[in-house]
């Protein structure tokens, strides 16, 4: 996120700046009514836990539906899965009548226990093995083409079992030439082709592209062109051509837009453990987010004033996305058990903290970044007060292993036995790269509901 210059720089800013992280009311709920009894469950379950929340992703999910239905559209959701590994959110697509966006035949067969019925399923990822297609095949998916020798492995394995495979071509945009995904201007048009010649084998829908970053306008441009393909595609004979898949790309806002742009103004090495630095952050700030960046994308005109949502309803020309951190937004949290302090606020001026856990359970650490909404200490309601500070490392051998390389100011001095919360950690942070590194189990995962202030907590270890 690039800096605002035109605010104000808070003085005496410290190594302490703060980022308080947007907590749900369920949330808020959870820290400060019900502060012990996620205590306890931290106890008797490990450390790390994984807390998640299918009610928020719910009214996530049905904030997006009615985009589409403001706007007259026939759009079609299907979670990234990916995103998070927690069955009780795909048993929550098959309540809600979405679909889920896979990658494996893990994640396929997952969404099928869960309940999603196969035409509703979307299949993407480059050159998909035999078996993920035959369950594509057989179960009507919807399946992303990503090079030619895919295509002609679908096809053969269509042909072979009597069934028609539904197909959308996944197109490289010239202004990403250097991505490895995608099909390239002649690769598009022999693949044309071979859906031309193959129409008993492969049925095209439309098409999709893959588009890294959260451009509003580059988003939508690409996706008018591909409705003109769609256009084309048409005249050409395939008739059923008439979706454009726009992937994913809309953001989460972690914290307030203003606290995060002085943040960034102010933003140095003294700020971290050991002076680190890094590449880049996510833009925990974003002004526009969720649903209204679905708003912002519709409402975008991509030619003579017309605007995305205008094209794509005129030509009947169904929209799917594909939201994963968008859909889990402040739909989970992650609880650390502290293990040990080195307290060396006399030498060097903060703590070392030491938790049950690794940086493998906050995915974002793994990426050259920073997870940065502040940590909150279990038990402790948020204040000014920042008397403890420290920043906060794993319990593996690595070195690297930093949940938290930022020096955070905690509003009391931290002990062992306490559990320090994450956040709206749901959203590819919580599981994407965990693994029993030191033959450590991974962590539980508990669904938690909540129905109103004066009702008691339910909660269950998630699963099938």
């Amino acid at each position: 996120m690039e800096r605002n210059d035109d605010l104000p720089l808070q003085q005496d800013l410290g190594p302490a700046f703060k980022l308080a992280p947007h907590q749900h009311p369920l949330v808020v709920s959870l820290l400060q009514r019900h502060a012990s009894m996620l205590d306890e469950l931290s106890r008797g379950l490990g450390s790390p836990l994984h807390i998640v929340l299918p009610q928020v992703f719910t009214e996530n999910v049905q904030r997006f539906q009615r985009v589409f239905a403001e706007y007259g559209l026939t759009g079609t959701i299907l979670y990234a899965k990916k995103a998070n590994k927690a069955d009780t959110f795909a048993n929550a697509c098959a309540k809600l009548g979405i679909g889920v966006d896979v990658a494996s035949i893990g994640e396929f067969t997952k969404a099928l226990a869960a309940g999603v019925r196969g035409e509703r399923i979307g299949v993407s990822g480059p050159e998909k093995t035999e078996g993920l297609l035959n369950l594509a095949l057989q179960h009507r998916s919807l399946i992303a083409i990503d090079s030619m020798s895919e295509l002609q492995r679908l096809v053969a394995l269509a042909t072979s079992s009597g069934t028609t495979a539904r197909v959308l071509l996944r197109f490289r945009p010239p202004s990403q030439a250097s991505s490895r995904f995608g099909l390239t201007a002649t690769e598009y048009r022999a693949a044309l082709e071979c859906c031309a010649s193959q129409k008993s084998g492969a049925r095209l829908e439309g098409f999709s592209f893959h588009l890294s970053g959260y451009s509003t306008e580059k988003r939508a441009e690409l996706a008018g062109q591909l409705i003109e393909l769609c256009l084309q595609a048409q005249a050409l004979g395939f008739k059923s051509c008439t979706q454009i898949d726009l992937g994913g790309g809309l953001p989460v806002q972690y914290v307030d837009p203003e606290q995060w742009c002085r943040f960034l103004q102010q933003d140095a090495p003294a700020q971290y453990h050991a002076g680190k630095t890094f590449s880049g952050f996510y833009p925990y700030g974003t002004i526009r987010h969720g649903a209204d960046a679905l708003r912002d994308l519709l409402d975008y005109p991509i030619e003579g004033g017309t605007s995305l949502a205008q094209k794509a309803r005129q030509h009947g020309i169904d929209l799917v996305i594909e939201p994963g951190r968008a859909l889990l937004d402040q739909a989970g949290l992650t609880l650390f058990e502290v293990l040990g302090v080195k307290d060396r606020h006399a030498s060097e001026g903060y703590a070392i903290v030491t938790v049950q856990g690794s940086s493998l359970s906050l995915s974002e650490q793994w990426f050259n970044s920073e997870y940065l909404p502040d940590p909150q200490l279990l038990g402790h309601t948020e204040s000014d007060a920042q008397v403890f500070l420290a920043c906060v490392g794993g319990s593996t051998c690595l070195e690297s292993d930093m949940l938290t390389w930022r020096k955070i100011g905690f509003p009391a001095p931290i002990q062992p036995g306490d559990r320090l919360v994450y956040l709206n950690t749901a959203g590819y942070q919580m599981d994407s790269n965990e693994s029993p590194f030191h033959e450590a189990s991974l962590p539980s995962k508990v669904v938690v509901e909540l129905h109103d202030e004066a009702s008691a907590l339910h909660w269950r270890l998630d699963g099938l």
